[in-house]
């Protein structure tokens, strides 16, 4: 016999659909945690992709990324790679700041880090006294794990959402 939790998950739509949205019971201090760590990485990602993709904070434009990522990264073609890395930071920026399909954007941010990694920072080494090393990827990237496994938490659009499809986080889903 099902539970409740998961005859209300069936019933209002996809079980996938609950797991993107669900903040799961937890304390206030996560909640606030959760609230900390989206912030820091909105605001950062919000910077990284205006630059690229708007040339906003005196950042290269969509252009100048375009270059960087054909010639300096090696993805070809570079215009494709620009928007797509643009739009993974402008558009997670955006989601982590209202907390709306967080998991997805934790883990596309997570995705893009590693990415920055493997093209750009990983020759460089850890900690480049002359350059820019990999350290900021490595904690970004751990930042938007957190947001991928824990979710948005309670003060979160996720939250309203798990509401309006009579969740409680307490299912057996994952």
């Amino acid at each position: 016999m099902e539970t409740t939790s998961q005859q209300t998950y069936q019933s209002h739509g996809p079980a996938w659909l609950a797991v993107l949205f669900r903040t799961r019971n937890t304390t206030r201090t996560v909640d606030i945690a959760l609230i900390v760590v989206r912030i820091a990485l909105a605001w950062i990602f919000f910077v990284y992709g205006a630059q690229k993709l708007f040339g906003w904070f005196n950042g290269p434009g969509l252009d100048g990324t375009a270059d960087f990522m054909a010639n300096g990264a090696g993805l070809k073609p570079g215009k494709f790679f620009a928007v797509v890395s643009g739009l993974i930071e402008f558009g997670g920026a955006i989601a982590l700041a209202l907390g709306i399909v967080a998991r997805l954007a934790g883990f596309a941010l997570l995705v893009e880090m590693v990415m920055a990694m493997i093209t750009t920072t990983w020759s460089q080494g850890l900690h480049q006294t002359t350059g820019v090393g990999y350290e900021l990827n490595v904690a970004l990237a751990a930042l938007a794990v957190v947001v991928a496994l824990l979710g948005a938490g309670r003060f979160s659009a996720d939250a309203v959402v798990e509401q309006s499809l009579g969740t409680t986080g307490e299912s057996s889903v994952p």
